[in-house]
């Protein structure tokens, strides 16, 4: 059996107080892919825009995920920043910029 993931494929930067990330591989779907590839085929939908680095994604590649169906736009990705708390058990959410994903039409293959 192979697993659908339709959802989010985002560029994230968190600050904690151990270091910072800018504008790294974020998103449900990402995350979801990941943990599901351990199990199963894999085939994600989602959308990213043309100032998504496409490289980002070759960790998904290189545990088969069928990356296929990734829609590129023209804009902006969907980006996230928060900033973690030290016990890295709560966080706030800095920004959100829903980019080219607030306009999302899922095409199902």
């Amino acid at each position: 059996m192979s697993i659908l993931a339709v959802g989010s494929v985002a560029l994230d930067s968190v600050e904690t107080p151990f270091g910072h990330a800018e504008r790294v591989i974020g998103g449900s779907a990402v995350f979801f892919s990941a943990s599901a590839s351990l199990l199963s085929d894999v085939s994600v939908v989602g959308v990213v825009g043309d100032d998504y680095p496409l490289d980002q994604l070759a960790f998904l590649k290189k545990r088969g995920v069928d990356l296929s169906a990734i829609q590129i736009e023209s804009g902006e990705s969907f980006s996230w920043v928060a900033k973690y708390h030290s016990d890295l058990s709560s966080r706030d959410t800095l920004e959100t910029r829903l980019g080219v994903f607030g306009g999302f039409n899922p095409r199902i293959p």
